[in-house]
């Protein structure tokens, strides 16, 4: 045994006192604003379907168009992996995970769409078909057919459409109140939002129907959509983006981004408008930067080249969009839009290789870190929480079995998610 060190202090316990008190205004709002990730499963992509379009039948339809375009245009694991330049040693076993999603549960998350894919209609037919919606999307939830995630993308705050989009979102979740109430997948999504107080006045909306139906306020969250430059940077040259998290009051769960429309509001050409265009880099990464610690999801958006046609047309769009969606995922956008059946393969294609191409040495980093053995890298518990919320990301979306991580880990579920996140846990009312 050594010497045992004399310790001494200068500092009086009232000086730690007074710190402390000067802080507690600070904290109290570091605790409001940047809450942490809430813990929950973020789907992976977002289905937009127009809300006329939109039937009991709809998510069941996808998954069959997409087991189809498997069948014709890539029939087995090893023309599949060939097609998008999946490792050998991952193509069965990811073609074996892709078609089993698709059969199981082929749409994580749906938007029923009553804007730019539905456009303008008479008012009696905006209002049935929200109507409609709202009442199969609760047949859904109870019938156990629904997507984990559903709900409906209204028009937004402009003056040009307000009223309409006021109106639709009011019909429809009255729509979901009087057929047993509002689902714990619920999600509600606000396009083209320029100004913060264009978020204010929706959750002024909200405020009004939960009092109304005697709802907890906070009950109905929201998710913003990026798709203006001014939604990035104000006119004072501040991040607008970051003002209308604040201005949501705790209820924005998401940003998602609008490829085209964003695009086209800097003026990119229609051949050059794309998720990796330098423009949408940078808006991402503003988006990104504005949500860290909030709790907020970013999104990214969609591709509009569309997996159709002979096979070597379908094989260069899949190449396209598996790309895209691999280049999302290592940029830690977890999510994206996903607008035609054919693109489910390839969404969860990428997905799946890019948890299970990181499974072993992301478990073994993790395990070492709880067993404080060391190994080549020293991770951090910033870094801990990380592998554990990407491994539960991949268990989430069916890339990993929960049973294969633990023999890696030697953790349970519980365990990963209290590495990842004290608030995790299952559905919330607020969306994804």
């Amino acid at each position: 045994m050594g010497q045992q060190e004399k310790v001494a202090t200068s500092l009086a316990g009232a000086v730690s006192e007074e710190i402390s008190a000067s802080l507690t205004a600070v904290d109290a709002e570091l605790a409001r604003r940047y809450p942490g990730d809430p813990g929950t499963r973020q789907p992976v992509h977002t289905v937009y379907v127009p809300g006329d379009a939109f039937t009991s039948g709809t998510i069941r339809s996808w998954g069959d168009q997409a087991l189809k375009a498997l069948d014709e245009h890539a029939p087995d694991a090893t023309s599949f992996a060939t097609a998008l330049g999946i490792p050998d040693e991952l193509a069965a076993p990811v073609h074996e995970r892709v078609r089993a999603k698709l059969e199981r549960e082929p749409v994580e998350d749906l938007r029923i769409d009553f804007e730019d894919g539905y456009g303008p209609r008479p008012d009696a037919e905006e209002d049935e078909a929200a109507a409609r919606a709202a009442r199969l999307v609760s047949q859904a939830y109870e019938n156990g057919t629904a997507a984990p995630y559903m709900g409906i993308r209204m028009k937004c705050m402009e003056a040009a459409v307000r009223d309409r989009g006021i109106r639709t979102t009011d019909v429809f979740l009255t729509g979901l109140m009087q057929a047993g109430g509002l689902p714990d997948g619920l999600v509600l999504t606000l396009p083209k939002v320029t100004y913060p107080e264009q978020v204010t006045a929706f959750v002024r909306l909200l405020e009004a129907f939960e009092q109304a139906h005697g709802l907890p306020a906070g009950r109905i969250g929201f998710e913003i959509q990026i798709e203006t430059s001014q939604s990035i940077l104000a006119a004072d040259g501040t991040a607008a983006v970051a003002r209308m998290i604040d201005a949501a009051q705790g209820r924005a769960t998401g940003l998602h981004y609008g490829t085209f429309d964003y695009s086209a509001c800097v003026g990119v050409s229609p051949a050059y408008q794309a998720s990796d265009h330098p423009a949408a880099d940078h808006a991402k990464a503003v988006m990104q930067v504005a949500a860290a610690g909030t709790g907020v999801r970013v999104s990214d958006g969609s591709t509009n080249v569309l997996p159709v046609g002979p096979t070597h047309q379908v094989h260069d769009a899949w190449r396209l969009h598996y790309g895209l969606t691999r280049r999302a995922l290592a940029r830690a956008y977890y999510q994206g839009w996903d607008m035609h059946p054919g693109h489910l393969p390839t969404r969860y294609a990428a997905v799946y290789t890019f948890y299970r191409e990181g499974l072993e040495q992301a478990a073994g980093r993790l395990a070492a870190y709880v067993a404080k053995a060391g190994g080549d890298v020293m991770d951090e518990p910033a870094t801990a929480k990380a592998l554990s919320g990407y491994l539960l990301r991949g268990i989430d979306c069916g890339a990993l079995d929960a049973a294969e991580v633990a023999r890696l880990t030697g953790l349970t579920r519980a365990d990963l998610d209290a590495f990842a996140s004290p608030r995790r846990g299952g559905l919330t009312v607020t969306g994804p």
